[in-house]
């Protein structure tokens, strides 16, 4: 018989996994030069929601309804998927990201707040749908 933290940390583990590639990359393309600690905050804030779900269902997932679920993939999806984007075009200088810019590494500044709004926004709209399910 399993013990409730080893299913907990399994049913944990893809979005462990994922949050720790993009942690990874943006600190791949970062490096210490920019703000790579503030930019890890929304990829941090992914795992503390999926962790919350899962406790919240009890170890699954819908456990506890749709809402939490629904939410948290919500906040995942922008939140990741625009810092993940920007850095990728900071690193190919896509538009001249980095080429043409005085300061770029000033991009990264205010980008968590940026990808925290949105995946605020993307929690409130799942959220919305879970309800509905």
């Amino acid at each position: 018989m399993r013990s409730s933290m080893a299913v907990f940390l399994a049913r944990l583990s893809p979005v462990l996994l994922i949050a720790a590639a993009a942690m990874a990359y943006v600190l791949y393309v970062e490096g210490s030069d920019a703000y790579p600690g503030r930019n890890l905050v929304p990829m941090l804030a992914v795992i503390a929601l999926a962790a919350l779900t899962l406790k919240k269902g009890e170890g699954r997932w819908a456990g506890a309804g749709w809402c939490w679920p629904l939410g948290t993939l919500g906040f995942a999806i922008p939140a990741i998927g625009l810092s993940i984007y920007l850095h990728y075009g900071y690193s190919i200088d896509l538009h001249g990201m980095f080429s043409e810019s005085v300061y770029p590494e000033e991009l990264f500044r205010y980008l968590p707040v940026y990808t925290m709004f949105a995946g605020m926004i993307g929690f409130a709209i799942g959220w919305i749908a879970g309800r509905n399910v």
